[in-house]
């Protein structure tokens, strides 16, 4: 390591994104392996405001830089003192997206191979309460003047850098700023075992913050490759940046099959609801299927808007889609349009219409009503998706009652199943909704050699 140079950098910001923010103050500490052998640091005019939580960690204030270069005055310096050298810091991946995207914006390509401190900390002092550049600064005996400026903050990672030198018996920062380290990679709070643990199996991976929550839930048929996928590239958007800060742990299940992978996704996030899952989150039904009887005793069938813990037959995504529903049925059994409403709960679509004239005798309408009701829950059926599981032994099974989700799980292939209602016995149940059953629909039509229907002969998983 001796015959390369490193530039040890700290940066100062607007606030925690390079995209939307910019740098207040830079320091670069240029290092030859055994001694630091210059030191360049200045403020920056940001040309935007610096909230006043920002002026409150770090002192800097709007008066302070207003006179200060621009970056583009100072790009070509600090392109010089980093090209060439690894770019060092401490949670390397947010300083050196600021000075890429800065020096980007400036019309300077730059890349340099990188190494975190956090890391190499981790690597060759294992075991420290804290790997914060304060908290680790002072449990080492290191003197931190100026914290939260960018000189201060240098000085102090220079000298953190200098004895990790000393004490890397074992040549683990040579290893580290390798090109292909996918560890360089990693966010700077997970630990690499947490990564080096997954399997390349289809599965469920789970991210945690430093408080042990779950912040993201997500599937993959190879866990390693998709997990890997969240930390390439160099993405700079908030919303990256603190996904990459919140991922403290990683853990996962395997599962036999990608639609097992899918179906144990969905229903996690519903029950955990991470704050960094979207789209899945936002899923809910809008609209039911309902029947009622009103006060003139004649049961009435409408679909209307869906409020939370609502009841009803049945739940739609879209409205037309129910519509279409309640006119086969109405047509079909033959039921009065007049009793068939369409509209929400809250506006008064559901109450009897002033139209009264040669209105149907009351027990034959009702009984009417309740032979489509019972024809449309009939015609859902029940069946079970039998699959391949996690080993050789066992098979992953995932049943539909009646056209809902019931529950799935893994079944040992000893085990004797003589119809298939019986795989029930033997899995977790979990709550269905509209999307889980288009998953599930999706595959059971493209795959329907794993389809078995309550009524099929059924007699061994090995079928």
């Amino acid at each position: 390591m001796k015959n390369q140079e490193y530039a040890i950098v700290d940066i100062e910001t607007t606030g925690g994104n390079a995209s939307h923010s910019r740098i207040t103050e830079i320091a670069i500490i240029i290092h030859d392996g055994i001694k630091v052998i210059d030191r360049w640091e200045t403020l920056i005019n940001p040309q935007k405001h610096i909230p006043p939580a920002i002026f409150a960690l770090t002192g800097i204030t709007n008066e302070m830089v207003s006179e200060a270069p621009i970056f583009d005055t100072i790009s070509d310096k600090v392109f010089e003192l980093l090209s060439d050298r690894v770019f060092v810091a401490h949670n390397v991946n947010f300083d050196y997206s600021f000075v890429r995207h800065e020096l980007e914006s400036a019309g300077l390509k730059w890349t340099a191979k990188k190494l975190c401190t956090v890391r190499a900390s981790r690597k060759i002092r294992p075991g420290m309460l804290s790997y914060s550049l304060g908290r680790l600064c002072k449990s080492l005996d290191i003197d931190l003047e100026n914290r939260h400026r960018a000189g201060g903050d240098a000085d102090a990672t220079a000298i953190l850098f200098t004895k990790l030198l000393e004490w890397d018996s074992e040549n683990e920062m040579d290893k580290m700023i390798k090109k292909t380290s996918q560890d360089q990679r990693l966010p700077p709070n997970l630990p690499p075992k947490d990564f080096d643990q997954l399997p390349e199996k289809p599965g469920v991976y789970y991210f945690y913050d430093q408080y042990k929550k779950v912040v993201y839930i997500g599937k993959a048929v190879n866990l390693k490759k998709r997990v890997a996928s969240h930390f390439g590239g160099h993405k700079i958007t908030p919303q990256r940046q603190n996904f990459l800060r919140d991922i403290h742990a990683i853990s996962f299940e395997v599962c036999g099959t990608e639609l097992m992978a899918l179906l144990l996704e969905c229903t996690e996030i519903k029950q955990l609801w991470p704050i960094h899952n979207k789209a899945l989150k936002k899923f809910e039904p809008k609209y039911g299927f309902f029947v009622y009887e009103a006060r003139n005793g004649y049961r009435y069938l409408a679909i209307g808007k869906l409020s939370k813990n609502q009841n009803c037959i049945e739940t739609f995504d879209s409205i037309y889609s129910g519509i279409n529903l309640l006119q086969e049925l109405a047509a079909k059994f033959e039921i009065d349009n007049r009793f068939c409403k369409y509209g929400s709960l809250s506006d008064g679509a559901f109450m009897a219409q002033n139209d009264s004239t040669d209105l149907p005798e009351i027990e034959q309408h009702n009984d009417q009503v309740q032979a489509a009701i019972d024809s449309y829950l009939n015609s859902r059926q029940s069946f079970a998706i039998i699959d391949k599981g996690r080993t050789k032994e066992e098979r992953s099974c995932i049943w539909v009652e009646k056209g809902h989700f019931y529950g799935m799980g893994y079944i040992d292939m000893d085990v004797v199943i003589n119809n298939p209602s019986e795989v029930k016995e033997h899995l977790t149940p979990y709550k269905t909704n509209q999307y889980i059953m288009q998953l599930i629909f999706a595959f059971a039509k493209k795959y329907p050699r794993n389809v078995h229907l309550q009524k099929d002969d059924f007699t061994s998983l090995d079928d």
